[in-house]
């Protein structure tokens, strides 16, 4: 099926009310948070945004244009005018058994599934899904500019922010609350100093290399352990 016509000028909630005059509502929009970073979970997050209450979202946009105080608020803005909310947690360990793109999909459509009202439409950020019950629309840059997909992107980048804070006070070595489990310079250091823990990515080349990098220094130190030892064996003998 095809998307609905939308006009430039329609604004955020142009394609859901494009949608509801179709008949196909409610409208469910669907984004991730994580896909890139090398650390910490994938958090997908499902919204059904309530047509009646849009003015509520004013300051609703993609989630990597607002300031960290902000997206908090707007955060709590879609939790409090949203028809439905929900989320899919996948974690680094399932990320490296299956994949980022194939946990993405099922984190999608597992977030979809626990809505507890059944979207008549979903409307997914940049990609084409299937499996969620319902017609679909993949729209290009969707975080930016509908309205659905824009709060999903919130609740799925608040939500996992929360998560790589309560992750730093277990790793502070790594300072999750800075980077939030993505690749920096800072972060890097930190993998090359202290190796990745049970939280990084195994599957991503960066971490695969710092772990390498540190089972040869491992190597290394029991080499010369062993002829530290060696040696004083002979000296006392």
């Amino acid at each position: 099926m095809r998307g609905p016509a939308i006009r430039s000028d329609a604004g955020l909630f142009g394609y859901e009310r494009a949608l509801q005059r179709r008949g196909l509502g409610p409208v469910a929009g669907v984004d991730e948070a994580g896909r890139g970073a090398c650390a910490g979970p994938l958090v997908v997050a499902a919204v059904v945004v309530d047509p009646r209450r849009t003015r509520l979202l004013g300051r609703l946009a993609d989630s990597k244009l607002l300031t960290e105080r902000i997206r908090e608020e707007v955060y709590s803005d879609v939790l409090a005018s949203a028809a439905a909310v929900a989320t899919t947690v996948v974690s680094a360990a399932r990320i490296d058994r299956i994949g980022v793109h194939v946990a993405n999909i099922m984190g999608m459509r597992r977030a979809v599934a626990r809505l507890d009202i059944r979207p008549g439409y979903v409307l997914t950020d940049g990609f084409a899904v299937d499996g969620f019950g319902a017609e679909s629309l993949a729209v290009i840059k969707g975080d930016r500019v509908v309205g659905c997909i824009a709060a999903a992107s919130v609740v799925a980048k608040v939500t996992r922010d929360r998560i790589m804070r309560g992750l730093h006070e277990r790793h502070a070595e790594y300072d999750f609350a800075q980077h939030k489990g993505y690749v920096t310079a800072a972060h890097a250091a930190a993998l090359a100093r202290y190796g990745p823990c049970e939280e990084h990515r195994l599957s991503y080349v960066n971490v695969a290399q710092a772990a390498l990098a540190g089972k040869a220094r491992s190597l290394r130190l029991e080499d010369r352990v062993a002829m530290t030892s060696l040696r004083g064996a002979t000296e006392r003998a």
